[in-house]
């Protein structure tokens, strides 16, 4: 921390440094926090993060997907630590951030990557549903970041990653619990990324695409291989571009193929064309095929 020339009342005020500017943030030998790390793109960040350096306290639901995760960032070199947590409890969020400091150290990154989608028409959704997508995407996110930052805002370092979607930034019709989770996850990033500034602590929010052989777009898209609109991308895409957004201190990462690279821009400028294009392409139908699949 740096020392201001001089404050209002004549004495002397501390001044938060501010987050690297022009170097690339150093990841080797920092310690992270990945939840949602027992399958689909948990499995490929924590891999690329452990490429990189970084001790990871592995957070999900699963043990046993969680055992081999850490079984295979452990050969890349770092520490692994494995930690079943469900999000939607707030003693297992204290929980994670307290080992992960007792046994590998202060925490340095957290990457809030846990989530769950429904394909249903809203008007015959189960209410619960709703309820538990919102606590798991939304919910669970803000409260475990609060339990991370004040060691970060103590340190003077530190970032946060929130790992939303493409269905965040246009509109998915019979995915729609699943949208406003991910639309509330952008302007939550948004918003506390200029909060934490000042203390030099960056936030990013990760928006991907339909990514291919993983993830819940494999779990829940049963009807063949999303239309060229929805561009596409691979796992391994999606890890190194949010590697990048860590290392870069980017706000925001938007991780798709074809037309789904700039989606979001077309849908702000015209948000009725945006979804006409979409309608005409395909997407919409093959959303509404997978009503009540997941």
């Amino acid at each position: 921390m740096r020392k201001a020339a001089s404050c209002a009342g004549g004495g002397c005020c501390e001044v938060p440094a501010a987050h690297p500017k022009g170097d690339d943030v150093q990841l080797k030998n920092t310690v992270g926090i990945l939840t949602g790390a027992s399958r689909g793109i948990g499995v490929h960040l924590a891999e690329h993060l452990a490429r990189k350096g970084v001790n990871l306290a592995l957070a999900a639901r699963t043990e046993e997907g969680l055992v081999e995760t850490a079984e295979r960032v452990g050969s890349l070199g770092v520490k692994a630590i494995t930690v079943p947590t469900d999000v939607t409890r707030k003693s297992d969020l204290t929980r994670l951030v307290a080992r992960a400091e007792a046994e590998l150290g202060p925490v340095d990154l957290l990457v809030n990557n846990a989530g769950i989608e429904h394909y249903d028409r809203f008007e015959e959704v189960d209410p619960r549903m709703i309820e538990d997508i919102l606590h798991t995407n939304v919910l669970a996110t803000m409260l475990l970041t609060r339990y991370a930052l004040p060691g970060m805002v103590e340190r003077r370092r530190g970032h946060i990653v929130n790992m939303s979607s493409a269905a965040g930034k246009v509109a998915v019709p019979y995915n729609t619990s699943y949208s406003a989770s991910k639309h509330a996850l952008i302007g939550f990033s948004w918003s506390l990324r200029e909060e934490m500034r000042s203390y030099g602590i960056g936030v990013s929010v990760v928006c991907p695409g339909f990514v291919r052989n993983t993830g819940m777009a494999t779990l829940t898209l049963g009807h063949g291989e999303p239309p060229k609109i929805a561009g596409a991308v691979d796992p391994e895409k999606v890890a190194e571009e949010t590697v990048k957004a860590i290392e870069k201190n980017k706000p925001e990462a938007v991780i798709a193929g074809g037309l789904g690279k700039v989606a979001d821009v077309f849908f702000a400028i015209n948000p009725d064309l945006s979804a006409t294009v979409a309608r005409r392409g395909g997407l919409y139908d093959l959303l509404r095929k997978n009503v009540g699949r997941a």
